[in-house]
């Protein structure tokens, strides 16, 4: 009987692929833009990072700068979520414009001023008199920022008092070397030794400028205590997460870093 042929070997089936890994989807960053007042900077900052901390996925971008110049940039269509002004001046400008509904404003801070000079006091000031002697440089911020107008008050109420007399005002007056943008640039300018006095919140006298400057209370019946409004934008992009984030202001959290800060709260702190 003939022998019968093995079968023919067949090949193994190829081997598939293994799928490709997918990558996963970035997550996605929601970005709040906030514009606050430049005497807010050290704390909104921190705020910031303590409100992204607590809202994973959310980026606070801050713009800080005198109240007059933010009022001026919202009004003019810049993007903003939340404003946060200096005084309510502004923030009626911001509401008159349209982009902040009236009453929805909140008061969230107060603060108030203080004189300073550089520490080594090359004019010898010691008491608030001395900021008329003459030759005393002394800068303050513009009529239009909010520190500015509450120095001329403050200079306003002293002339009234026996004590300074009338000519106290117009003769401070006349020692002021620059009017600055906001209370940064006055801080600045003392710290550097480019004037002698200058007119600031107590707030802007953080830990790192106090060994740069000295300062000179200024009494409660020629002071001005500063009230800080805040409020959404009508048009903004993320109007929950704004609100959210002025909730979160007024919140204990919040208020006990604006007080560290040197600010005195409006809400449980």
């Amino acid at each position: 009987m003939a022998a019968t042929s093995a079968p023919a070997a067949t090949s193994a089936p190829a081997a598939t692929s293994a799928p490709e890994a997918t990558t996963a989807p970035a997550a996605q960053t929601t970005e709040l833009i906030v514009f606050a007042a430049a005497s807010l900077t050290g704390a909104f900052t921190e705020i910031g990072k303590n409100f992204e901390a607590a809202n994973p996925g959310t980026k606070v971008t801050f713009n800080f700068a005198g109240s007059q110049q933010l009022a001026q940039q919202i009004g003019q269509g810049a993007p903003a979520d939340v404003f946060a002004s200096a005084n309510n001046t502004q923030m009626n400008v911001v509401i008159r414009s349209g982009e902040v509904i009236s009453g929805t404003q909140r008061t969230f801070v107060r603060n108030r001023l203080v004189v300073i000079y550089p520490k080594d006091n090359p004019a010898h000031i010691s008491t608030l008199k001395d900021l008329a002697n003459p030759g005393t440089k002394i800068v303050i911020a513009a009529k239009a920022v909010p520190v500015g107008q509450y120095a001329l008050d403050f200079l306003a109420k002293a002339s009234k008092m026996p004590e300074y007399t009338d000519t106290y005002s117009p003769t401070v007056l006349a020692n002021v070397v620059s009017y600055e943008q906001d209370v940064k640039a006055v801080l600045s300018k003392v710290t550097l030794g480019e004037a002698d006095a200058g007119i600031v919140y107590v707030t802007d006298i953080s830990l790192d400028d106090a060994d740069k400057v000295g300062k000179l209370d200024i009494p409660d019946n020629l002071n001005t205590i500063a009230s800080y409004p805040i409020a959404t934008i009508k048009d903004s992009k993320n109007a929950d997460l704004a609100k959210k984030f002025m909730d979160y202001i007024l919140s204990a959290e919040a208020q006990t870093v604006l007080v560290k800060y040197g600010f005195m709260c409006v809400a449980a702190c």
